[in-house]
Order: C-alpha cells, then sequence, then structure tokens
C-alpha cells in the first residue's frame, strides 16, 4: 500500500507542467514588439502663434476684416454676411486694393468650423496672406 501511494505522488510531480519557458517566450515577444513598434506622427497644421508678451492690433483700414462673433454670425464691412458670400465680398475688397490682407477675428465662444470655411473661402478667392486674431 505504501508503494502504492508512494507512486501516486511521484506521478503527481511529473505532470506539473513548467510555466517558466512559456513566460520567457511570453516576455521576449513584448520586447520584440515594443522595440519594433513603429511610432506615426500625425501631420496638422502649422500654426505660427505669437508670444502672449506681445499684443498685435488689427487695423480695420489696413486690411480686410471678417469678425466671427460668438454667436457665429460673419461681419464683413459692419454688416451681416451668409457664409456662402464671403468669397464673393473678399473678392471684391481685394479687387480695390490687391494689397490688402485678410484678417480673420473670431471669438472664442465661435465654431471652428465656420472659422475653416471663411478660411477656405478666403483661398478659394486667391488670397493666400490670411491672418486669424482671437475675438471676445
Amino acid at each position: 500500500m505504501r508503494k502504492h501511494i508512494a507512486n501516486l505522488k511521484s506521478e503527481e510531480d511529473e505532470n506539473e507542467i513548467n510555466l517558466t519557458p512559456m513566460l520567457d517566450v511570453v516576455f521576449i515577444m513584448l520586447i520584440f514588439f515594443i522595440v519594433t513598434a513603429s511610432f506615426i506622427r500625425e501631420s496638422g497644421l502649422d500654426v505660427n502663434r505669437p508670444d502672449q508678451n506681445e499684443a498685435q492690433v488689427v487695423q480695420e483700414e489696413g486690411a480686410i476684416l471678417v469678425v466671427i462673433d460668438s454667436t457665429d454670425d460673419i461681419w464683413i464691412d459692419n454688416r451681416v454676411v451668409d457664409v456662402r458670400a464671403v468669397r464673393a465680398n473678399v473678392e471684391r475688397l481685394h479687387a480695390e486694393d490687391p494689397e490688402r490682407p485678410v484678417v480673420v477675428q473670431a471669438a472664442k465662444a465661435s465654431s471652428a468650423e465656420l472659422l475653416v470655411s471663411v478660411m477656405d473661402a478666403a483661398r478659394q478667392a486667391d488670397i493666400y496672406d490670411i491672418s486669424i486674431a482671437a475675438g471676445d
């Protein structure tokens, strides 16, 4: 009977699975994937931001001023303009004086989509000297 119990105990020891080689393989694979992973740098828009210490004043006489207020209304020449009419108005003002740059002054509460639409309309009017100013 003692031999029988001893045989069972030795069989249990032999049936155990050694996990050490499997863990070694897992760690080696982890290190391999970390080292060979390619880190993708997504490209974005290049923005030239002025220093916070410098105050830039926009003069309305020297530039074509397009104002986007906090209620997403677009103002050109002190009148409200639809987003579809921005291109025509900017082209008209640019034809009067081709040297005038376009300044888009957007309120902080305005939508970014409208700002991009206004800038696209100005670029469609073949104006590439566009500046962005922060409004109230």
